[in-house]
């Protein structure tokens, strides 16, 4: 069942858009994962985020390519890395994660309205 948020709680979520400049295997996670740093412009800047698609994307796949991420719940500790955005995705049946992702090239920081 859906819970119906107002319109003021869905702004409070800052949903942004950044490209993947480094990707980087996570050995300690306890599910197989990558360190991903995504550029999110010169407003925002360069953060961290862990990510559970090892299955469905290689890392060569993933350098370039643009997510759209929450920017602003705080920083969580995973491992021995603290993760600043959360890398969003659609769940699949199995568990794997498909990102989310512009259809088209948009600048980096851009927000999801």
């Amino acid at each position: 069942m859906n819970k119906i948020i107002s319109w003021e709680d869905f702004e409070k979520v800052e949903l942004r858009v950044g490209t993947i400049v480094e990707v980087n295997d996570f050995p300690k996670a306890r599910k197989p994962a990558y360190k991903l740093l995504i550029d999110f412009g010169l407003e925002i800047g360069v953060k961290r985020s862990s990510a559970q698609i090892t299955k469905l994307y290689t890392k060569e796949k993933l350098l370039g390519k643009q997510v759209i991420c929450v920017t602003n719940f705080p920083p969580r500790q995973i491992a021995d890395f603290m993760s600043e955005v959360l890398t969003t995705g659609f769940i699949l049946e199995d568990g794997e994660v498909v990102l989310s992702e512009p259809q088209q090239k948009v600048p980096n920081g851009s927000k999801l309205a």
